[in-house]
């Protein structure tokens, strides 16, 4: 270690503290500073930071945004700080749409104006633009959040307006939208197909379609990051005669889907994708009759070999993998997309 240059032993040793300490250091000297602003420092810092003792759950209801770091040992939450947001919003009208990497992709919904925003760091990017690129509307449009081989974090913008659907990505990097051609169904346009937020996992991104009626079309559309292309593949065998929805997770760079489907009671089943088909890895027993309002929004994050699963309340269950307690499951609306988020602490700019 003496024979090294201090500038090294800096590096190695910031890249290992946590996120919140990097931004006090930056303020030690100039050298420091432009040192912890490079963009190996930070694609570095970020790639340790991503285990669990990071994880944090941002929730929002109407009248506080907080954060609370996540107990393991006892499935709870720890003492919880309150966020200021750092952008105009009314009344918490702020909905989470995606995250990676520390960055949440969020949408005001009193202006539709999408925005990219650090927590932990509070820097934030407004992604709306003049030429109308930028604004999202619930219910019609999807979104997806990557970082492409080049560690250009990108989001990836789905839009149905007026029976045409439009495809647009943003760039960080040159901070601007062009339009990318859809080569899939056009039908996937209509309003009767819910798109859900994309999940990033292996190069892909990864959007579940699903039409909103007994016995309706089921898909699942990959957009590889690479060659920006879309292409289909198809849903996990899962019965076709109730209502069918789709929750997709990256656990470990392999893409996992916690599939539901019935009319009075609800299966539950995992799945897991190995090339372009799906792997049954453990079903759950029918849950009880409940509000279709309920349906399979299910937050989950893995630690350790463990599923970890939120209730409507914010409460953490287990699913250890061994002992398979199905009765851990529980349906969640609010906390996935629009009110919460399970997030890492990094220093990952929303702008360069």
């Amino acid at each position: 270690m003496a024979d090294l240059p201090i500038h090294t032993i800096v590096f190695e040793i910031l890249t290992r503290v946590p996120a919140k300490d990097v931004g006090r250091s930056k303020s030690v000297c100039k050298q420091w500073y432009a040192l912890l602003s490079t963009k190996d420092f930070v694609r570095i810092h970020c790639s340790r930071s991503l285990v669990s003792s990071n994880q944090r759950v941002l929730l929002i209801d109407d009248l506080t945004c907080s954060v609370r770091p996540i107990i393991f040992q006892s499935n709870d939450y720890g003492p919880s700080s309150i966020v200021t947001f750092p952008f105009h919003h009314q009344n918490n009208d702020v909905s989470i749409l995606s995250h990676l990497n520390g960055l949440l992709c969020v949408c005001l919904n009193h202006t539709y104006e999408l925005l990219l925003w650090n927590p932990t760091t509070t820097a934030f990017k407004c992604l709306s633009t003049p030429d109308s690129h930028g604004f999202y509307i619930n219910n019609l449009d999807a979104v997806g959040l990557y970082v492409d081989a080049d560690d250009d974090y990108k989001v990836l913008h789905i839009k149905r307006r007026s029976g045409v659907l439009g495809v647009h990505l943003y760039s960080r990097e040159v901070d601007s939208w062009r339009n990318i051609p859809f080569i899939t169904r056009q039908e996937y346009l209509s309003p009767h197909f819910n798109w859900s937020a994309g999940t990033f996992c292996g190069g892909t991104l990864y959007f579940t379609v699903c039409e909103c009626w007994l016995g309706g079309t089921n898909r699942v559309i990959c957009f590889d990051v690479n060659s920006e292309q879309f292409k289909e593949i198809s849903f996990p065998p899962v019965p076709s005669t109730g209502m069918v929805q789709g929750v997709l997770v990256n656990v470990k760079n392999e893409l996992h889907m916690f599939a539901s489907t019935g009319m009075f009671e609800m299966t539950i089943d995992l799945w897991t994708l190995q090339g372009d088909y799906w792997i049954k890895v453990l079903s759950c027993p029918p849950i009880p009759q409940i509000s279709l309002s309920l349906w399979c929004d299910i937050t989950h994050y893995v630690t350790n070999g463990n599923w970890f699963v939120m209730t409507k309340l914010g409460k953490l269950f287990t699913i250890e993998m061994d002992m398979k307690p199905f009765e851990c499951f529980y349906p969640v609306t609010w906390f996935r997309g629009f009110k919460g988020a399970v997030f890492v602490e990094t220093i990952v700019s929303p702008s360069i």
